[in-house]
């Protein structure tokens, strides 16, 4: 391996699915401010959206994560063109 071309944070991360509670480790220079205690060990903690234990694709269900309510919001703006 060559000196001096890897960054220095690469490290073991948590990266935990906030949708359904799931968390790995592997490594990562990902930029974290929290932390989280796994097996009696410290690991800097980066926080998910959605990964391929919540996403439909790889689940197989039909079903969205909407965070921002933006389905609603379309659907509220859809339902005053239907009633005209």
């Amino acid at each position: 391996m060559q000196k001096e071309i890897h960054p220095e944070n690469y490290r073991l991360v948590v990266f935990k699915d906030m949708s359904n509670e799931t968390q790995f480790i592997t490594k990562s220079c990902a930029e974290t401010k929290e932390t989280i205690d796994v097996d009696g060990v410290e690991y800097p903690l980066f926080k998910l959206d959605v990964s391929n234990t919540s996403h439909p694709f790889y689940t197989g269900k039909s079903n969205v994560v909407d965070t921002a309510g933006r389905i609603d919001k379309f659907k509220n703006r859809f339902a005053k063109h239907l009633s005209k």
